[in-house]
């Protein structure tokens, strides 16, 4: 009986995936309507276009790892824009030191900033994309600075390129 019981318990672990494990599909940018976006490209030209991280994180919704951004030490005048269709997307003036590894802004620029829900791995967040081309640029947390926003838009620096201000 014991063996029934725990060859039972293998099969029903074993048989029941946790969906709490994998990405959403609606959450991608490669799985969104591309006719919502403006700036379309095949995978080719995206491949061709950007570096392997930015492909990544832009593309397929990866993250690049905590503190290997080098725009985490800008804080000169200027706009974080897309790096895949140089949409702007945030201000320097809206950065902010978050402890978080990842560059951190208090506001996005209104309009060039889509939203969707991510619910991978067992979490429901808030993830942002790039309004224009549906790059995956970071997730957004009510986690931020009181005395703005409250909202800490958590950003990967391998989805952004900076244009200091002239």
């Amino acid at each position: 009986m014991k063996s029934f019981l725990l060859s039972l318990s293998l099969l029903l672990t074993l048989a029941c995936k946790g969906q709490t494990q994998e990405k959403s599909d609606t959450a991608s940018p490669e799985n969104a309507a591309r006719s919502e976006f403006a700036v379309q490209k095949t995978d080719a030209q995206w491949r061709a276009q950007l570096s392997e991280l930015s492909y990544a994180v832009l593309r397929k919704g990866g993250t690049e790892l905590a503190g290997s951004s080098p725009l985490l030490d800008i804080h000169e005048p200027g706009t974080f824009v897309c790096a895949g269709c140089g949409t702007p997307v945030f201000k320097s003036e809206h950065k902010f030191e978050s402890g978080s590894g990842w560059p951190s802004f208090d506001r996005e620029i209104e309009g060039n900033v889509a939203f969707s829900v991510d619910t991978s791995y067992g979490m429901r967040r808030v993830e942002e994309h790039c309004a224009v081309c549906g790059g995956h640029l970071g997730h957004v947390f009510d986690d931020g600075p009181r005395q703005t926003s409250g909202k800490r838009h958590c950003i990967n620096g391998a989805a952004l390129e900076f244009l200091p201000e002239r």
